[in-house]
């Protein structure tokens, strides 16, 4: 039986990636014409380290950053979303190795400033982290967590988050 990969091997894997590729055909009535970046895993985490503490950023605009660098129309949503969780979970594998330089993924926020369940700790967890460091968090049903207030007040600016191929 295989070993299963670490957090941090899937953040380093994809080693064909990042490639730009035509919008499938698929996915041109909500993506438009043009091309699309495929992202690494790595890439995604670059940005997503660089957002400084009491600022956000959204996968969106993690997305028009990727397009910007590698100019292409759109960045693949699925992939830069998927890649965005890995990041997550090595920063948290990291930080159970007593790292100190770990990806802040809190800051990470979903479309519409919404919190994402899928990070370690959930919702619970990415409130905790981003209350620390003083963004408001408005609650939903049953007192739960649910997204940053005036989170794009709050937005990092793409120009320092991309670095120039």
């Amino acid at each position: 039986m295989t070993k299963r990969k670490s957090w941090k091997e899937k953040l380093e894997g994809k080693k064909d990636l990042p490639k730009i590729v035509e919008i499938p055909e698929k996915m041109r009535k909500k993506l438009g014409e043009g091309t699309m970046v495929i992202p690494s895993p790595k890439e995604v985490d670059e940005i997503m380290k660089r957002v400084p503490k009491g600022k956000v950023i959204t996968i969106n605009e993690i997305r028009k950053a990727l397009a910007k660098k590698h100019r292409a129309t759109v960045a693949c949503p699925m992939t830069t979303g998927i890649f965005a969780w890995i990041a997550a979970h090595a920063a948290e594998e990291a930080a159970a190795e007593e790292e100190k330089n770990i990806t802040p993924y809190w800051r990470t926020l979903k479309t519409g400033g919404k919190l994402n369940p899928k990070y370690p700790g959930g919702v619970e967890e990415q409130a905790r982290r981003l209350k620390m460091e003083g963004h408001e968090i408005i609650l939903g049903k049953n007192n739960k967590p649910v997204k940053v207030k005036d989170y794009l007040k709050k937005l990092a600016h793409i120009k320092e988050l991309i670095k120039s191929n």
